[in-house]
């Protein structure tokens, strides 16, 4: 399974970018195999995102903001989720994803 990051490139919300720019350059950083997922670019995968997101993590009104994580089908969390993780130092069993045991750099 690959951990998926739904977005939107075109989204007018500076801090939906941020928080989209936060996880991706995490994932990135610590070389966690992920897949964007465009929903301006796909209508199909944003109902997909929208009908896969828990009825829990809906919000009230509207629908649920990108980003929205997934490892394949199983959904993962939002943002708040992620950074929830990221503090706790908790991320790949947000991902649900084996921890990685920590190696030295190479020289």
């Amino acid at each position: 399974m690959v951990i998926r990051v739904f977005i939107a490139s075109s989204s007018g919300f500076v801090a939906i970018k941020k928080k989209q720019q936060d996880v991706v350059r995490f994932l990135e950083a610590n070389k966690i195999e992920f897949e964007e997922v465009d929903i301006t670019m796909s209508e199909e995968q944003r109902q997909w995102m929208y009908k896969n997101v828990p009825p829990e993590k809906k919000p009230a009104q509207g629908n649920p903001l990108p980003p929205q994580i997934f490892n394949g089908d199983r959904y993962c969390g939002d943002y708040d989720s992620f950074f929830e993780s990221k503090e706790s130092n908790s991320v790949f069993s947000f991902l649900g994803l084996k921890p990685r045991l920590a190696s030295k750099a190479e020289p």
